[in-house]
């Protein structure tokens, strides 16, 4: 088995197919079809296909054998091949038969929606972990359309009607050789997961977090660098970003206040990549706080905010606290829409990227969210405890502290779980007694 012959002919020409069906979700109407043919022209953008003519038939049915009528199909196939396209990118979701059957007919190379995200994914992950989930993804998708994605299968089955099934025997080898590499990278997954886990811990246990989520390309690692000050990868590219990525966003306070750029969410994503991708979305489980980016530019801005609740639903955090940023005002042409967005979500950001205002409004709101989320202690801790001016010092944010020829009096912010592991119950005065030290004169 050769995965290569998997792999789409990159830099080559596309057209895109689609239909309008009432009965088909996502198409039912002109409106939806064109936003999504729009996304998946900056799909095939992000993976380096060159985006030909779109080709939409009206139905009132689907055709279960091809979708599309074959004389319609045909008809699309003409007119690919005369502008130079050598793809036929279907809009949508094919069946094994399926592509079988449009090969058949249009003879030409036939992919669908999940194919081209699926190779964006695999173009683009960095990390061991998302690499391995890609591959468990793609094989996953392969396994029920190997005959349909190879030609040679075909060829074998009918050499193999001869040979006494001997096309068959191979087909089924090809499928045995993709679960027993399915099942190698599981392992491999779940030794990559345990080390994760523990990074995770250790990070629970030692900061805050904040996890930027939201639709892709909506500006996410945007607002990460100017946030943080750092400078991940931002493109204006559907999936630019594939791997959590961890930046500090206020080194200053105690514990660090982490930002986290998660993987961006789309519509209709194949359900191999909602499973595989699972444990990379699970890093705003973790998060503290959910800051969800919407682009505000993007006419189809209500949809991508849907979509995003609808991923936190499934991973059983929308009830985390939460705050939504509006981005990319700098590109909205309709000021209605603003006021609009800012009447119905009162609570909510409007912002730039590009504007440092904004940012520095939107990076001092995380900041004082984290900070009213620590409880206050006072403290006196003699001056023997050499250990426990150590711990005080290097975890917790010190309002205020005062000398005495005994000890120091802190008043000390803290997040209460950080608290309890620095071992300083002891050192905890009452109110009335707090009173006294703070004001040593008064001693």
């Amino acid at each position: 088995m050769n995965q290569e012959e998997f792999k789409l002919p990159l830099g080559q020409k596309a057209s895109l197919v689609s239909l309008v069906c009432e009965k088909f979700e996502s198409h039912s109407t002109v409106l939806e079809t064109n936003n999504s043919l729009r996304e998946l022209r900056e799909l095939l953008k992000t993976l380096g296909l060159i985006d030909g003519e779109e080709y939409v038939q009206n139905r009132k049915q689907l055709d279960p054998a091809t979708m599309l009528g074959e004389g319609k199909l045909r008809e699309i196939a003409d007119a690919a091949r005369e502008e130079g396209s050598t793809v036929l990118v279907f809009d949508f979701e094919l069946t094994a038969s399926q592509i079988r059957n449009i090969k058949e007919i249009t003879k030409m190379e036939v992919v669908d929606r999940n194919t081209v995200i699926l190779e964006i994914f695999a173009h683009h992950a960095r990390t061991k972990e998302a690499k391995i989930q890609i591959e468990i993804s793609r094989l996953q998708y392969l396994l029920p359309r190997l005959t349909a994605m190879w030609g040679h299968f075909s060829k074998q089955r009918s050499a193999g009607a001869a040979l006494g099934g001997e096309g068959e025997q191979q087909l089924e080898l090809d499928r045995r050789m993709v679960r027993e590499r399915i099942e190698f990278y599981k392992r491999q997954l779940e030794e990559v997961q345990k080390s994760r886990e523990q990074q995770r811990k250790k990070r629970q246990n030692q900061a805050v977090t904040a996890a930027l989520v939201g639709y892709t390309n909506a500006g996410k690692s945007s607002l990460m660098n100017r946030l943080c000050k750092v400078n991940v990868l931002e493109e204006n590219k559907l999936f630019a970003t594939l791997d959590s990525t961890f930046r500090t966003l206020n080194p200053d306070s105690k514990p660090p206040m982490i930002m986290i750029d998660t993987v961006g969410f789309i519509s209709n994503l194949p359900n191999t990549l909602i499973q595989g991708f699972k444990t990379t979305l699970e890093s705003a489980l973790e998060a503290d706080l959910l800051v969800i980016v919407c682009d505000i530019s993007d006419p189809n801005y209500q949809k991508h905010l849907r979509v995003t609740q609808e991923v936190l639903k499934e991973l059983k955090i929308e009830e985390k606290q939460q705050i939504i940023v509006f981005n990319k005002k700098d590109l909205l042409n309709d000021p209605v829409r603003a006021r609009i967005i800012m009447r119905n979500y009162p609570n909510s950001f409007l912002v730039s990227s590009y504007d440092e205002e904004d940012m520095k409004n939107l990076r001092e709101y995380i900041i004082n969210f984290f900070l009213s989320k620590q409880d206050h202690y006072d403290l006196f801790v003699p001056y023997e405890a050499g250990e426990a001016h150590s711990r005080i010092r290097g975890n917790a944010n010190i309002i205020n502290s005062v000398s005495h020829e005994q000890g120091i009096f802190y008043r000390i912010r803290i997040p209460d779980f950080i608290f309890q592991q620095l071992g300083l119950n002891n050192f905890i005065l009452a109110p009335s007694e707090a009173k006294d030290w703070e004001n040593p004169t008064s001693i």
